[in-house]
C-alpha cells in the first residue's frame, strides 16, 4: 500500500534568508521568506521552524514556531520570521507544507550552521533581491 502513495516533488518553491534593515535594532538583520517561483498560487501554506545544534559544546535548541499563509501569490515572496543573530550559529530547519492544484506538497529546508551570511548570498529568482537559499 505504501508504494501506491504518490508524494509530489516540491519544485519552484524555496525558503530563503534575506538581509534587511531592522528599525528596532538599527542594523541589518536576517529574515526567512517563503519564495514562490511558480506561476500558480500556493494555498494553505504552513511553515514550522526550529533551530538546533551545538554552541560551545553544549546542545541548544529553540522553541518551535508555526506560521500559516492562506495564499502565496505566484512569483512572489512572503516574510516568514525574523532570524535572531544567536540562531544563525545553529541549524535552522523549516518544514513547509502547502496545497497546489488539490495536492499536498511537503518539504524540509535547512540552513546549516553559519550558512546564513553575506558571502553566501546569491541573486534570488522572481523578486530581484539577494539572499541565501536553504537546502
Amino acid at each position: 500500500m505504501k508504494k501506491d502513495i504518490i508524494i509530489p516533488k516540491v519544485e519552484g518553491v524555496q525558503i530563503v534568508a534575506i538581509q534587511e534593515w531592522n528599525d528596532d535594532f538599527q542594523e541589518h538583520s536576517w529574515y526567512a521568506y517563503l519564495l514562490n517561483e511558480t506561476d500558480q498560487k500556493l494555498e494553505m501554506a504552513i511553515v514550522v521552524s526550529r533551530a538546533y545544534g551545538l554552541i560551545n559544546g553544549e546542545n541548544r535548541k529553540t522553541g518551535t514556531f508555526r506560521h500559516a499563509f492562506k495564499e502565496v501569490e505566484p512569483k512572489s515572496a512572503v516574510k516568514v520570521e525574523f532570524l535572531e543573530n544567536n540562531v544563525l550559529q545553529l541549524n535552522n530547519e523549516f518544514m513547509l507544507s502547502y496545497f497546489l492544484e488539490g495536492k499536498l506538497y511537503d518539504k524540509k529546508f535547512i540552513f546549516k550552521t553559519n550558512s546564513i551570511n553575506e558571502k553566501a548570498q546569491t541573486d534570488l529568482p522572481v523578486i530581484g533581491r539577494r539572499g541565501v537559499l536553504a537546502v
